[in-house]
């Protein structure tokens, strides 16, 4: 079995993650400042992990983690267009260099294999679907200008170094763990912890743009193949499902799933959004064997049985208060 290093391990996807990679048998280290990630995410495996609290932003100290160290999955990052937009020196600083002072640990240490979680956000407002990775990217946020030049730096990490590397351009994950209550917050378990305590829901624009909204297995399943496997070093790669839905028509589903109607209110688009997404997996598929498990209403499905059983445990919590 293989040592893995889940760098940012405590966040949604990232103890997804160190799950799968404890269920498989592998060593699991995490590196974490809890700035997004939370504790909570890694408790139910936390005698199983060895943990390093730190700020990757900070290169001195990582050291220790990297030693001895496989595969290395870099999912550390401030995420959110809107908050890029708001602080993007902020969000420049862990995603960038955060990311280079990764790189260089990786290399220092030796690894076998980095695997780096990009964004679909990198392609911008190009109106040609599907998403193919030859597309000039043209990003229009913070958040997709750093997700760019990160994805750079690893390029040139495996040309000038000779560390494989690969990049993972994520589209629109969801699942369990992911944080509802952040300002920030994706808007699957938004919907759903709305619907659940029937709240009216902001929907930005008219509700007709789609995204190809990827469960969180699946990405797990794109990491694991793509770390172990020594194709694909230097690449970059599209991890999704391969279709869309519109934000009207994931409302129409949780509803169904909720067996009542939820409340909307809909107002101006964000600056940054993009209208439409939709992966091309092909490159993904043909270079790695992958191929999606899990299809978009068995995940919403999954993840709002997940935040139910949430919030009746609060509610018994709270009435043995």
């Amino acid at each position: 079995m293989s040592v893995y290093l889940v760098v940012g391990g405590a966040g949604f996807i990232g103890s997804n993650l160190v799950e799968a990679l404890l269920e498989r048998g592998h060593t699991v280290r995490v590196i974490d400042n809890f700035a997004t990630g939370r504790r909570e995410n890694l408790e139910p495996f936390r005698a199983q992990v060895e943990l390093f609290e730190r700020d990757i932003t900070q290169a001195r100290g990582l050291e220790e983690a990297f030693r001895g160290v496989d595969y290395v999955l870099l999912q550390a990052a401030l995420p959110s267009v809107p908050r890029s937009i708001e602080d993007p020196v902020g969000t420049f600083r862990t995603n960038v260099e955060g990311t280079l002072n990764v790189l260089e640990a990786a290399r220092a240490a030796g690894v076998r294999k980095l695997v780096f979680a990009s964004s679909s956000s990198i392609y911008g407002s190009n109106p040609e679907l599907p998403k193919r990775e030859t597309m000039l990217p043209a990003p229009m946020s913070p958040y997709a200008a750093g997700k760019l030049a990160a994805e750079t730096y690893c390029r040139v990490y495996h040309r000038v170094y000779g560390l494989p590397t690969t990049c993972l351009r994520y589209f629109n994950v969801f699942g369990p763990r992911q944080n509802p209550a952040s300002q920030y917050a994706a808007v699957i378990p938004l919907f759903i912890t709305a619907g659940l305590h029937d709240r009216e829901v902001t929907v930005y624009g008219d509700g007709e743009q789609s995204r190809d909204f990827t469960y969180v297995s699946n990405v797990v399943q794109a990491n694991l193949l793509a770390a172990e496997n020594p194709a694909g070093a230097g690449g970059a790669f599209n991890a999704a499902c391969g279709d869309r839905i519109t934000l009207n028509g994931m409302l129409a589903m949780l509803e169904q799933i909720l067996g009542r109607d939820i409340r909307r209110k809909y107002v101006a688009p964000r600056p940054g959004d993009v209208p439409h997404s939709q992966a091309d997996i092909t490159l993904l598929q043909e270079t790695f064997s992958y191929k999606p498990q899990i299809s978009f209403h068995s995940g919403l499905q999954r993840t709002f049985d997940y935040f139910k059983d949430l919030m009746q445990r609060d509610n018994r919590d709270h009435s043995v208060r």
